[in-house]
């Protein structure tokens, strides 16, 4: 915790980006009936009823300080889907930086064997060299600011019924593209003297 805490107040480097990076999965629903829609004063109803389309999972990084954040959606949530989207991080988005440094939680996909098993000890550990994993304390999966980024699309675009992946991609996209063009950042105030005050009652001596 401390690492990560200390860290969150390190100052910006484009050259060693701190991104943070989690996932969600959303289930799809498809209406029975129309919807009301929204007029002046009141909001869109929905009939109780839908019918279950399935689930999609979505893979969010952003890069609190800088203001950008990268999302993904796919079918399942395998080792595959973990390792291609940190491909993607890595040879796309930073391609440029001397190394990520990514803050993930202890999912069981979230580790290099993930990287090694998708593609090969060759790919893996170039891969693997422009990236530092950085893990929350287990039951402490909130100090990653992608959770904060993830409550924030849900308010925003993805809390409702949504019936299809190309839906869902559809709206994601067009929300994390509107937040980058804003550099809408995570201001994070939680600090190691915070948690000295307010957990040290549970620290093992």
């Amino acid at each position: 915790m401390y690492r990560l805490l200390e860290l969150y107040q390190e100052a910006y480097d484009p050259n060693q980006p701190l991104v943070c990076m989690d996932e969600k999965s959303k289930q799809l629903l498809e209406n029975n009936r129309p919807p009301i829609k929204a007029k002046p004063g009141k909001l869109e109803k929905y009939d109780y009823e839908y019918k279950r389309k399935g689930t999609c999972n979505i893979f969010v990084a952003v890069e609190p300080k800088g203001g950008i954040r990268f999302i993904k959606v796919t079918d399942t949530r395998t080792k595959k889907d973990f390792a291609d989207f940190v491909e993607d991080l890595v040879e796309r988005h930073f391609a440029k930086a001397d190394y990520i440094q990514l803050v993930l939680d202890n999912l069981n996909t979230h580790f290099e064997g993930s990287l090694f098993e998708t593609f090969g000890k060759r790919k893996a550990n170039r891969l693997l060299k422009k990236i530092r994993f950085i893990y929350t304390p287990k039951h402490a999966s909130w100090l990653n600011m992608a959770e904060i980024e993830i409550n924030i699309m849900d308010r925003q675009c993805t809390g409702g019924r949504i019936e299809s992946k190309k839906k869902l991609e559809s709206n994601v996209m067009g929300w994390s593209k509107e937040r980058n063009s804003h550099k809408c950042k995570i201001e994070w105030k939680f600090t190691r003297q915070d948690a000295d005050e307010r957990l040290s009652k549970h620290y093992v001596a």
